[in-house]
């Protein structure tokens, strides 16, 4: 009886040793089934979002991986908030905020800010537009830093580069710059009608990189400024932290090709065809906050046929002070004005 009940159990336990081991095998068969399939999932998902990138961006096969797209995704959405804290920390300087040890150490400086740079938007072909500006109203050599030092006004022309790059018009204007000094010189600019508008936007972005300026203004190289009628004015804006100074009108947008001031894009104007609020070109005034938003987004900001409306469309959006000021009316030859086109 002993034996047949050990025989008994001795076969129980063959029989039961066989079947764990299938349901082992069979487990670890699942389990390898299910993470092969997770696997092949992901990586189904991965090919499927680089085809949408490819889809997106245009590409004909993805340079970059899945990762890397996400984490240019976060610089970008990271680039986004330093130019807002750019802008912010733009703003608070304007309106006298820094810190104590900036004051402190820095008084002299701070008493020396510019009050405004003027940039004087000129073309090959017009010194005798700009020797009669010198002449009229921003001088040269040691008048011209008198006017730096004593009123805070600092006037360059500004130029570009001809199509031929070192030709007799850029040798020219070299020439002419190394007698006077009062040009600023935008190396990577083609000079051309169509890019004007262009030729503002690089003029702001320069002078505020270069110069801690309360005002940026944008002239033309046929008008006459009152410098000191252009200073008192000024004077009295520099609480306007994001302030946008000039003549300002709008007005019909011309779709027909050959008008003087056709615009190519007209259609993006709406049905109506009519212009937003924007300074006239002639002449315009930008608070150092707003300079400093053109040079942070000069990448991504669009122009138009003409640099007031470009400039003007900028803005859009943004929280700006537009501010009418009948002074800049330069085509009015109105009494106490700042400035008179010729």
């Amino acid at each position: 009886m002993q034996s047949r009940g050990s025989s008994n159990r001795l076969s129980s336990t063959v029989v039961k040793t066989p079947i764990s081991s299938l349901l082992f095998f069979m487990f670890a068969t699942l389990a390898s089934i299910y993470v092969a399939g997770r696997l092949w999932q992901d990586a189904q998902n991965r090919v499927h979002m680089i085809k949408e990138l490819d889809r997106i961006t245009g590409l004909g096969q993805s340079a970059i991986s899945v990762d890397d797209t996400l984490k240019i995704i976060a610089c970008r959405e990271q680039q986004k908030k330093l130019t807002e804290l750019e802008m912010q920390l733009a703003t608070a300087r304007q309106e006298g905020f820094g810190s104590k040890s900036s004051v402190d150490t820095n008084d002299n400086r701070s008493e020396k800010r510019p009050l405004v740079v003027i940039g004087i938007l000129t073309k090959f072909g017009r010194k005798k537009n700009r020797d009669a500006i010198r002449k009229a109203w921003i001088g040269t050599g040691t008048a011209l830093k008198k006017l730096e030092n004593d009123k805070g006004i600092i006037a360059r022309f500004v130029i570009g580069r001809s199509g031929n790059h070192g030709n007799s018009l850029d040798n020219g204007i070299d020439s002419e710059h190394k007698q006077t000094n009062d040009f600023i010189i935008l190396e990577n600019h083609v000079e051309s009608p169509e890019e004007f508008p262009k030729k503002a936007k690089l003029f702001f972005a320069y002078a505020a990189d270069k110069w801690d300026a309360e005002f940026y203004a944008k002239v033309n190289d046929d008008i006459y400024v009152n410098i000191d009628a252009l200073g008192a004015t000024l004077a009295t804006y520099v609480d306007k932290p994001r302030a946008y100074i000039g003549c300002m009108k709008s007005g019909e947008v011309f779709s027909e090709l050959g008008h003087k001031w056709y615009e190519s894009e007209w259609w993006k104007f709406g049905d109506k065809k009519q212009y937003f609020r924007h300074a006239s070109s002639e002449m315009f005034v930008i608070s150092q906050a707003l300079a400093k938003f053109i040079s942070i987004n000069k990448s991504i900001l669009r122009t138009y046929a003409h640099d007031d409306v470009s400039v003007g469309s900028w803005f859009l959006g943004l929280d700006v002070k537009h501010i009418d000021e009948a002074k800049f009316c330069c085509s009015s030859w109105s009494s106490g004005a700042i400035c008179a086109g010729v």
